[in-house]
């Protein structure tokens, strides 16, 4: 707390508001007298401070910020402005604040209530959470379709997708899979966790590892049908369908590991999002259509696959699914462990 108040004014206050040990506090000429460093230090140990100057209050903020915290300010008046400029987070108070705390802030409460502040929080980190469960998807499939291309071109073997076929697998699945992850509700541990490092990348060292992992278990799986369906005596536009669903069966069932980027895709709250299972269902008939319409087949050169041939990309995604979550399971084993 960093008030213009009296010091026992503040600290009375404090204490009911669960701020402080109602004994200890700092005074504007306290601070006056500190060098940098040692306020650095002293804000460590004090969560009150009264009779502040905006120099002061500019001051404090500094002070966290050079400890390695993140600072939110919170502020209505005139005075608040540079620290509520200088804060990580500047949140001014919309009714009762003046203009230039609202201009000087990064969020501004429209209902004056504090509590506003933590369904903020937890909505920016439902939305980060889902903006990494997008690119989570999206690049492993993508690496996933390079690198059956690759492949087939490193080994001279015939192309088991052609561009056609691709273009078809990353319209339906970023139209109907990726678009559903953007709607993904808020997890029950959002609120446990301490705020990240400003620094930190959005993905980091697990996104590079999923992107390698899933990339080659998905392209491995569809590489592998295709040639043995053709080295069985499969005709190469048949062999082909075959690749491409289980290409796309892959990504259907990945799509539920990444609703859950570290934690087990089964478990309470899996039907919490009903546009994953919409998404689901509008792939499996844009698929269907995909195999069985005519004008289709002629315009993607596929041919109608008969029943038998659905085993393989049904095996294929369920493989993907239970690999990707064994491998959540051990990597939270071995972290847990640490």
């Amino acid at each position: 707390m960093i008030t213009g108040d009296h010091a026992a004014t503040a600290r009375a206050i404090g204490k009911q508001i669960g701020i402080g040990d109602g004994e200890k506090s700092l005074v504007g000429k306290d601070l006056e007298q500190m060098s940098d460093e040692e306020l650095r230090r002293q804000v460590q140990e004090y969560d009150i401070y009264a009779r502040t100057s905006p120099e002061h209050k500019l001051r404090l903020v500094k002070a966290l910020q050079d400890n390695g915290s993140l600072c939110a300010m919170t502020g209505d008046g005139v005075n608040d402005a540079p620290a509520l400029k200088k804060a990580d987070i500047g949140i001014a108070m919309g009714i009762k604040g003046t203009e230039v705390s609202k201009d000087a802030s990064e969020m501004v409460l429209a209902d004056d209530n504090f509590a506003t502040i933590v369904k903020a929080i937890e909505e920016g980190r439902t939305v980060y959470d889902n903006i990494r469960k997008a690119l989570f998807f999206i690049i492993p499939t993508n690496g996933a379709e390079a690198l059956v291309l690759m492949s087939a071109i490193l080994l001279g073997i015939v192309m088991p997708i052609t561009p056609a076929q691709i273009l078809w697998i990353n319209m339906v699945t970023a139209v109907t899979l990726a678009l559903a992850l953007s709607f993904e509700p808020m997890e029950s541990n959002v609120m446990d966790r301490p705020p990240r490092d400003a620094g930190e990348s959005i993905l980091g060292r697990l996104f590079v590892w999923r992107i390698t992992f899933v990339s080659f278990i998905i392209g491995g799986l569809t590489l592998g049908v295709f040639s043995m369906l053709r080295s069985n005596g499969l005709a190469d536009e048949a062999a082909r369908t075959v690749a491409v669903n289980t290409l796309v069966a892959g990504q259907l069932f990945y799509l539920f590991n990444c609703r859950k980027i570290k934690h087990p895709a089964i478990g309470k709250g899996f039907f919490n999002n009903p546009y994953a299972f919409i998404a689901v269902g509008a792939l499996i008939v844009l698929q269907m259509g995909f195999v069985y319409l005519p004008f289709m087949n002629t315009f993607f050169d596929t041919q109608a696959m008969a029943v038998e041939y659905w085993l393989y990309p049904l095996a294929a995604g369920a493989i993907v699914f239970l690999l990707v979550e064994l491998e959540k399971f051990i990597l939270r084993k071995i972290k847990s462990g640490s």
